[in-house]
């Protein structure tokens, strides 16, 4: 099985913390968000996977070496393709089409999940959905009385159906998906001025390809700020025990940690309480300090800080008293100076 992986987007309504990285790569309790969503991924599918293909922007050597090191960590080959324009999310696919064979699982990068169903292998395709409250806001799944789906609707004004499609499809046939998708783009088929899958799909379904639910029980958004610190902290609730244990190289003075946290290498905690739902990357060190649900990434120091529900990027320093901030990185807030 294959794992194409749109990200081509920077994440702007996670700015300042996407100007110097793109949001799939953003650490979530210590792991980026795009590592977390293809392990998930493959606990689901139940098989090894055989391929990583991600789709990106101008992200960088950098960027792209990460990537290749998150797919050999699976155990598979790494492969990078570039969407250099935002023409939608079949135009998106269609940059990845040398991949694009056998069986295999899309799964756009700003979401995460918990699922404890079993992949149907054996449908055309299973489109990954959540009950939601208010469905109007996004693509929804109509169902016949066999639980296999009769239509994709994108935002209904009308309630048709609660079960919102997460951003995450199997596919028994990506040459039967490409085909659509080629077809498309040869015919100049768009849904709001861009090439979208949701098309494609309802294309192989008005053929009479057989779509199945996998529904999912959390759907952990990471599209801004504040979405990105609740999704950190249902992580570390749902990772409880594998937090408890801290690493030998993290120094903590004089202060109490309250689990759920995430506490990594080379941490120095003095005279502060921190937790619950914290993350505090790699040689961060907090001083005098009360932290709880929040994120923290790498080589950043907070002396005197009292936050709650904030984020802040890689080697920033924030020195005084606030209750909520983002604040991105390389930068320096501070309240202490005269």
């Amino acid at each position: 099985m294959k794992i194409i992986v749109p990200m081509a987007g920077r994440g702007s309504r996670l700015r300042p913390h996407t100007l110097t990285v793109p949001k799939p790569l953003i650490p979530i309790a210590g792991k980026p968000i795009v590592q977390r969503l293809v392990e998930d991924i493959a606990k689901v599918a139940g098989e090894e996977i055989e391929e990583v293909a991600f789709i990106i922007g101008d992200f960088g050597p950098e960027i792209e070496k990460s990537l290749l090191q998150i797919a050999e960590k699976l155990g598979a080959k790494g492969s990078i393709y570039y969407q250099n324009e935002p023409l939608g999310t079949a135009h998106a696919i269609k940059c990845a089409e040398q991949s694009m064979s056998g069986n295999i699982v899309i799964a756009f990068a700003d979401t995460l999940f918990r699922a404890d169903f079993v992949l149907d292998k054996n449908s055309d395709g299973v489109i990954w959905v959540k009950s939601v409250e208010d469905p109007s806001a996004f693509g929804v799944v109509k169902l016949d009385n066999y639980g296999f789906i009769t239509d994709f609707v994108e935002k209904p004004k009308s309630f048709v159906s609660d079960l919102a499609i997460i951003g995450i499809y199997y596919f028994n046939s990506a040459e039967k998906l490409m085909d659509e998708i080629n077809y498309l783009m040869d015919n100049d088929i768009k849904n709001g001025g861009e090439y979208q899958l949701t098309s494609a799909l309802e294309n192989l379904r008005a053929k009479g390809a057989k779509f199945t639910l996998g529904k999912v029980n959390d759907w952990m958004d990471c599209g801004n700020k504040n979405a990105t610190v609740e999704t950190n902290s249902k992580i570390l609730a749902y990772e409880q025990e594998a937090m408890s244990h801290f690493p030998a190289s993290a120094q903590i003075e004089n202060s109490l940690i309250i689990p759920p946290c995430f506490i990594g290498e080379n941490v120095k905690i003095s005279n502060s309480k921190v937790g619950p739902g914290v993350s505090l990357g790699n040689n961060t060190v907090v001083i005098n300090s009360n932290i709880e649900n929040s994120l923290i990434q790498e080589n950043t120091k907070i002396n005197h800080g009292n936050l709650s529900n904030s984020m802040i990027g890689n080697s920033a320093q924030y020195f005084g008293v606030a209750r909520e901030i983002s604040l991105g990185d390389y930068s320096v807030l501070d309240f202490l100076s005269k």
